[in-house]
């Protein structure tokens, strides 16, 4: 035989409908070089185990004969049976037809089966089957395959091999399954078998046994695969032929039946080919990819370590009848290590066909090699500390953490450095354009984390960084402290003392040098450890320390603002609506005549759609038609006429004075006057004239009108920001256009479709109208992906508005508020909640009544600090345009006069939601909100802490506006560092009245007419 195992089986049965010359010289055609025979029964008798003519038809081709025999059969009446009756367990077989005579002795037949494990076995019968197994090689035999192998014990093994090979020194040995355990065979390691046959019969081409099977045999002998007969397929070619090309590929040889070879003598000649090429592939085997996709991947070597390989191989197996693509790349290359890469990349991506086993070569890589990136001297000059992960921090850019004044920043950070030295650490802020930095000194906690905090006091941006440094007169301190607790202080630890006291006399000023000078005479006789531990040596040591191996974190700015930016209630109205009759326009007087019912509600913001001039070209009809009849008022959206553009205002709203009168009346009343900044334009704006460089004009001469699919607005064409004319003109026409209405009072804009204009315009425009006006806000109606609404909310806008208005389940409000609340977004997105706009009718509103008004209400009102309501909804206004989340009749396309005081309102529930977020100041953020167990998914169940933790809002919430919803909650009483069955007061914000919940486990029913609770507990008497 050569080095490759490549063997065909046969016995007396899978040759006899075969011609077994013609069948052997398709083997050896093929690269098959041995024949094993598998014996009919026992070799221990006089006629050769293997008949004649098959071993000199084999011969004839060329190929060895392998005997496989199980060594514990023996003829019953073999004379070793007689001899050593205890040896052997005898299988009796019947040979008379009919009734037992018991007056007659039967005559023994059957067999006997050799007890191998029996101390005395190999002693009684190691040499006549070391005789029988000669007998059989003078017969023509060249090896053996031991069947059972594990009955007759590693020593039996090595000894019978060993008598083999002294008779024969080609000859072959093989061991292994059936019959023989994995510890069976690592038993055999160091003894002279030539192959183990693996457990490859038994594998479904992907578990991972088989891999962890080479790893654990693979040393003792080469492994070859044997499929089982049974496996074979004669209607399926292509399945037989995968499991024999994934035997060739997944040892290092393989034994296949005869009849295989004879069916599919092509597959059997790649078969053979594959297992001479993967011979010398004795090395590490590893799986590259999970058991549960349809590409089977493994990684052979020729180095038993895979770091020491110099060749390799990767196999996949298609396990599928169809086209499968192979694993990721990624996937084979990570499991291959460094040392190795596709030569074929094209064979590693393409796909496998049905059933197809591919085999591609590895290369070993060349790693990349550079010259030094830095020299020594560069590297002694590095910092030796490492100060890290500040927080807050916004990424992406240089963008400012957002606060509002007067809202404490807390600031952590690692601060860390070679051994075991005592640091330091110390939080710097202060107003951007300042000189001196503010400080104050970290708390040190465990893990290298460090705790700070400042609060900004001024309305503007704000910087701040973290520096670190080596505090050697602290980390002095406490190990002398140490030492003096153990008892174990010496004269020198007192010196090393006195001796830091002494150097920081040469870096101290005149007043403080006299005062150290003093203390350094104290600590002359290195003996005083009150003088060394005294809190004002250590202070006067702090003063004058030089930080050596200061480190100063990059600065991170923070946006300081009015805290109407995190915390305000808006209501949205049409001011042209603000009139009893449709047919006469409301005017900036009739909103001032609705100041007090807005304020008496709670509100503090009043926002306006844009009250600019409005185009006539392309005017929309009622509920948004094409045809605007001559009364029709058009869109708001629609901005500019022959009366003006972006700092117009609509002629028949009033006048500049009206407004101005409008922004002090509204003043008076506690609120705040926020407009709408669209950048569009009505075909009628007189930028198309006087600069139409500004816009895209088509070939024709016509520009595009805008579109956010699937809306259309015919009204309306767009800017272009980045046509050649138009920079810088138009950006800052924009920014003037907004500093215009800054002049006149107002502070406040929301900016229609943000995410749709240009983000360095946002940037700059934004930063240059709040370093003039840092009381400035902008809020972004940007309903897209949150990446973008993310990126708004970096380059400067105060609030942008959000999924709210669409999460109307448990899952989905938890999720989204956590995202707010728990990741990046915290520092820098401020979520406005509001409940409906001009152009969204939620679904949940037009189907749930107004217990759905109620419950979307209070929802908004206490999750955010900033909530907002479009007119109408305090009405229970839902009638939709069938099947879309818009307003039937919208009040973007005509005037709607309403009767405020209509009955089935929810002004009393808006007005109570307002005066609770004014008294509690949990309820003006939403980064409080920490949501607790209801076990009742249509209960929605909150927890919104007080700022010093003494008392906390909770909150529970039915999503069902239909039926009556129960739970059963958990009292966060652990918050209080109560018991689980302590007790704890709970005033009712909404009904009034107080009383005691006992225990951590309660129960709650909400019904459609009393869908919330909203309570204040606290430990103590009553809350």
């Amino acid at each position: 035989m050569t080095n490759t195992a490549c063997i065909v089986s046969a016995d007396r049965t899978s040759c006899a409908n075969m011609s077994l010359e013609g069948a052997l010289q398709a083997a050896s055609a093929a690269g098959f070089t041995a024949l094993l025979w598998r014996a009919a029964g026992p070799i221990y008798t006089e006629q050769p185990a293997v008949p004649e003519a098959v071993i000199r038809a084999a011969q004839a081709q060329g190929m060895a004969v392998l005997l496989e025999a199980d060594l514990a059969r023996f003829p019953v009446d073999h004379p070793l049976v007689d001899a050593n009756p205890a040896l052997f367990a005898i299988r009796r077989a019947a040979v008379r037809e009919g009734p037992v005579d018991p007056r007659r002795i039967s005559p023994v037949t059957g067999e006997a089966r050799a007890r191998f494990a029996a101390p005395e076995a190999a002693a009684a019968l190691g040499e006549p089957i070391k005789a029988a197994l000669v007998q059989q090689m003078q017969a023509g035999v060249s090896g053996f395959r031991f069947a059972e192998a594990g009955r007759l014990g590693a020593g039996l093994i090595a000894d019978l091999t060993a008598t083999v090979k002294r008779h024969a020194s080609g000859a072959v040995v093989l061991v292994g399954s059936p019959g023989l355990s994995r510890s069976e065979a690592t038993a055999l390691a160091g003894s002279e078998i030539d192959y183990l046959v693996s457990s490859f019969g038994w594998w479904d081409l992907r578990a991972h046994w088989l891999v962890e099977e080479w790893a654990e045999l693979h040393d003792v002998a080469p492994l070859i695969a044997e499929p089982q007969a049974a496996r074979f397929q004669v209607d399926d070619a292509a399945a037989s032929g995968r499991l024999i090309l994934s035997a060739a590929a997944a040892a290092n040889g393989l034994i296949v039946p005869i009849e295989a070879v004879q069916q599919l003598p092509d597959i059997a000649n790649l078969a053979a080919g594959l297992a001479r090429a993967l011979s010398t592939y004795r090395g590490e085997m590893r799986a590259l990819a999970g058991q549960s996709g349809p590409v089977t991947a493994l990684l052979r070597t020729d180095a038993p370590d895979l770091r020491l390989a110099e060749r390799a191989l990767l196999v996949m197996i298609n396990r599928s009848d169809g086209p499968q693509d192979p694993p990721e790349r990624s996937l084979l290359l990570a499991g291959m290590g460094a040392g190795l890469s596709l030569i074929d990349e094209a064979g590693a991506s393409a796909t496998l066909y049905g059933g197809e086993v591919r085999v591609l070569e590895l290369a070993k890589t060349v790693p990349i090699l550079i010259n030094p990136p830095i020299a020594v001297q560069e590297a002694l000059d590095r910092p030796r500390l490492v100060v890290e992960q500040v927080t807050p921090c916004v990424q992406g850019g240089d963008f400012p953490v957002k606060r509002v004044v007067g809202e404490r920043v807390s600031v952590g950070a690692k601060v860390f450095g070679d051994g075991h030295e005592q640091l330091a650490a110390e939080l710097l802020w202060r107003a951007v354009g300042e000189s001196v930095w503010n400080r104050a000194r970290m708390a040190q906690l465990p893990n290298d984390d460090w705790m700070g905090g400042f609060v900004p006091e001024r309305m503007g941006r704000h910087e701040f960084c973290v520096e670190g440094w080596l505090d050697r007169f602290g980390g002095y301190l406490r190990d002398f402290r140490k030492k003096l607790d153990a008892g174990v202080a010496q004269k020198v630890d007192f010196a090393e003392g006195r001796v830091l006291v002494e150097r920081a006399l040469d870096r101290s000023s005149s007043k403080l040098r006299d005062v150290l000078t003093a203390w350094a005479q104290k600590l002359r006789g290195d003996d005083d450890a009150d003088a060394l531990l005294s809190d004002e040596l250590a202070s006067l040591m702090d003063l004058v320390d030089d930080r050596p191996h200061r480190l100063r974190s990059p600065v991170q700015l923070l946006d300081a603002e009015r805290l109407q930016a995190r915390f305000s209630s808006w209501y949205e109205l049409f001011p042209r609506s603000q009139t009893e009759d449709k047919r006469r326009h409301g005017t900036f007087d009739d909103v001032i005549t609705q100041l007090p019912r807005i304020r008496a509600m709670g509100f503090d913001t009043l926002y306006f759609p844009p009250i600019h001039p409005i185009g006539k070209a392309n005017r929309k009809g009622p509920n948004n038609s094409l045809t605007a009849g001559p009364d029709d008022p058009g869109s708001p959206y629609a901005i500019g006429s022959e009366e003006g553009g972006h700092t117009a205002i609509h002629p028949e709203l009033g006048t500049f004075d009206d407004f101005a009168r409008l922004i002090e009346a509204a003043h008076a009343h506690g609120l705040e006057i926020a407009l709408d900044f669209a950048i569009q334009c009505s075909p009628d704006h007189p930028w198309l004239k006087e600069h139409p460089g500004w816009f895209d004009w088509r070939p024709d001469g016509s520009i595009k009108y805008a579109e956010n699919p699937p809306k259309k607005y015919q009204d309306i064409v767009n800017v272009d920001f980045y046509q050649r004319e138009a920079m810088p003109d138009l950006w800052l026409a924009l920014r003037d256009a907004v500093l215009f209405w800054i002049e006149r009072g107002v502070k406040t804009f929301r900016v229609d479709n943000p995410h749709t204009k240009s983000l360095p315009f946002w940037e700059w425009m934004i930063a240059d109208v709040r370093a003039r006006y840092p009381e400035a806000i902008f809020l972004a109606e940007a309903f897209t992906r949150p990446a973008m609404m993310y990126r708004l909310a970096k380059i400067g806008f105060s609030q942008s508005y959000t999924y709210f208005t669409w999460r109307d389940r448990k899952d989905e409000l938890s999720e989204y508020i956590t995202e707010l609340t728990t990741a990046a977004p915290k520092e820098f997105y401020r979520p406005h909640f509001f409940v409906n706009t001009p152009d969204i009718n939620p679904v949940f509103l037009q189907t749930s009544g107004r217990p759905g008004f109620r419950i979307r209400a209070v929802l908004a009102a206490t999750l955010s600090g900033l909530f907002g309501v479009y007119s109408g909804f305090e009405l229970c206004e839902a009638a939709p345009v069938p099947g879309k989340e818009e307003y039937r009749d919208s009040e973007k396309y005509e005037i709607r006069p309403r009767d405020w005081d209509q009955p089935g309102n929810i002004v009393a529930d808006v007005t109570m939601l307002n005066r609770l977020r004014r008294a509690h100041p949990a309820l003006q953020t939403h980064l409080n909100t920490r949501f607790l167990t209801a076990h009742n998914d249509q209960v929605l169940y909150y927890a919104k802490p007080s700022p010093d933790g003494a008392d906390m809002i909770v909150v529970m919430v039915s999503l069902d506006p239909h039926h009556a919803q129960e739970a059963t909650y958990e009292v966060p009483l652990w918050d209080f560092g109560l018991s689980d069955h302590d007790s704890i007061g709970v005033e009712d914000l909404v009904g009034g009245n107080r009383f005691r919940l006992h225990g951590k486990v309660q129960h709650i029913r909400l019904d459609p007419e009393n869908p919330y609770r909203i309570w204040r507990i606290a430990p103590g008497a009553d809350a």
